[in-house]
């Protein structure tokens, strides 16, 4: 075992309670994803080869759902490659949440707007065009620079306490601080807390987007569930950890990103802010769902093996007649999904719409070519596992021809669901 890839958590990382339950035991899986890039290194490096352990803990104290093996943040983001413009839909859905935010909060003219893990400044651009002046914190270096080279200034750090105090001190308080999918990816969320208790203004707001957990349960939304995510939020935990900060939630809507998220907005305790009724609301229904308890996950475990043995069976009936397989879509959900339904050995090669995509996918025991989508004409494998689920129906409008030349499509999520150019 590499000590320095990985550490395993034993605590509750909102409250501290020690051993959180196991509830979803998963396959491991490497590390490295395609959001990964390790300069100076190749594909034999351990991030790529090693199986590191994954499942889904449950603190029954509080309701926070967690992955125990945590890897190192600076292996992870130092270099990260994932850019906000690169996932279809989302630059729009920024630049909309800008517009609603602005028009909710109604900060100051002029007032200052933070984001951490802001990536390559999509939404502070759409704040800046508002006319506030923008600060963007990514620890990823190379994005950071090319979001300060296209004019939002963006510090390449983590967010934490001691960054928040340099902050406050040389750019002033935040009218509105930002983040959008990374509160789940940071071990050390009271370091975080501290932070934004540190660097919001007295009426200052903390807005944040992040995937939620009992959709990801409920739905199974397995693709969303990778060592980079640590945390799957319900609101029961998020209220507790913010409450040990001084903080309070005072709004939270579900919104449609990643399958099934929420958008939370957080204040100072006794803010000028009243707590909209969306917020005992959602704690109400959490309550009546179970999330604190693990019988709560047993059709998530029991849906995983029936899918697998689905999307199996229709691989071997397509191998008995001697037709080929491949796999659509290249991203670090599809790692997920080849290592939890057991699938490397049975793909001959994957396709992506992205020409920048690396030319292979590894992993532990794998090595799979990444081709354009016009292999699927070149080579005619006899089916298409789509893994890129959310994007089913515009793969298929896109892909006709292969299917028209008795191709056939198997989209792996929610549910495994055949597509032939019958059907």
């Amino acid at each position: 075992m590499d000590e320095q890839l990985y550490r395993l958590r034993t605590s509750c990382r909102v409250c501290d309670a020690p051993d959180p339950v196991i509830v979803a035991p998963l396959a491991p899986m490497a590390a490295a994803t395609p959001t990964f890039s390790l300069p100076g290194t190749d594909k034999t490096h351990p991030a790529f080869t090693q199986p590191v352990p994954l499942a889904l803990a449950l603190c029954r104290q509080c309701g926070m759902v967690q992955v125990p093996a945590i890897v190192s943040a600076d292996l992870n983001y130092r270099n990260y490659a994932y850019r906000t413009t690169n996932s279809l839909g989302l630059p729009e859905h920024f630049r909309a949440h800008a517009r609603e935010t602005i028009d909710r909060i109604r900060p100051r003219p002029g007032s200052l707007v933070m984001e951490f893990g802001s990536n390559d400044g999509t939404l502070l651009a759409a704040f800046a065009e508002q006319g506030h002046p923008v600060l963007g914190i990514d620890p990823a270096r190379a994005i950071a620079e090319a979001a300060s080279r296209r004019g939002v200034p963006t510090l390449a750090d983590f967010f934490g306490e001691a960054l928040a105090v340099k902050l406050l001190a040389s750019h002033g308080p935040a009218a509105i601080l930002l983040a959008n999918n990374v509160i789940a990816n940071i071990d050390d969320l009271h370091d975080v807390a501290r932070g934004i208790a540190t660097i919001l203004a007295p009426d200052g707001v903390f807005v944040f987007e992040t995937q939620y957990g009992p959709d990801v349960i409920e739905r199974l939304l397995l693709d969303t569930v990778y060592h980079e995510h640590q945390s799957y939020f319900a609101l029961t935990p998020l209220s507790v950890l913010f409450a040990r900060h001084g903080l309070e939630v005072i709004d939270v809507a579900a919104i449609w990103t990643k399958g099934g998220s929420i958008r939370v907005t957080v204040q100072r305790q006794g803010g000028p802010r009243r707590m909209e009724s969306s917020v005992p609301a959602m704690l109400a229904d959490e309550a009546r769902r179970g999330i604190k308890n693990p019988a709560f996950f047993a059709a998530f475990n029991h849906r995983i093996k029936a899918t697998a043995a689905a999307l199996h069976a229709e691989i071997d009936r397509v191998r008995a007649m001697g037709g080929g397989v491949a796999g659509y879509g290249v991203s670090v959900g599809t790692c997920t999904l080849l290592a939890q339904f057991d699938l490397a050995g049975k793909i001959d090669f994957l396709v992506d719409d992205d020409v920048n995509k690396d030319p292979e996918l590894v992993g532990p025991g794998y090595r799979l070519a990444v081709l354009p989508p016009t292999a699927l004409i070149e080579r005619r494998p006899g089916l298409t596992l789509v893994f890129a689920w959310r994007y089913a129906d515009p793969i298929v409008v896109a892909n006709q021809a292969y299917l028209e030349a008795g191709g056939a499509f198997l989209v792996c999520l929610p549910e495994p669901r055949l597509i032939t150019g019958a059907s």
